[in-house]
């Protein structure tokens, strides 16, 4: 069994995190949500640095608060 985490435990998160973590947050998959990145359909902003994706702490955070997380 998979540990929930909690919405103040990913505010203590860096300034951005990896796609598979972002995606843990939110409920799906490493595999799905890289896909999701690379079709640029993740439902945060996703950034890309050279062949690595970030995705910002503060995007998922207002994603789970009901804002849209792609607008930072």
């Amino acid at each position: 069994m998979v540990a929930m985490i909690t919405l103040d435990e990913i505010r203590s998160w860096p300034a951005t995190v990896d796609v598979s973590t972002a995606g843990r947050a939110i409920g799906i998959s490493r595999s799905y949500s890289y896909a999701l990145a690379e079709r640029g359909a993740f439902p945060c902003r996703v950034l890309r640095i050279g062949s690595r994706y970030r995705v910002p702490t503060a995007g998922i955070v207002a994603l789970l608060e009901g804002a849209d997380g792609r607008a930072e």
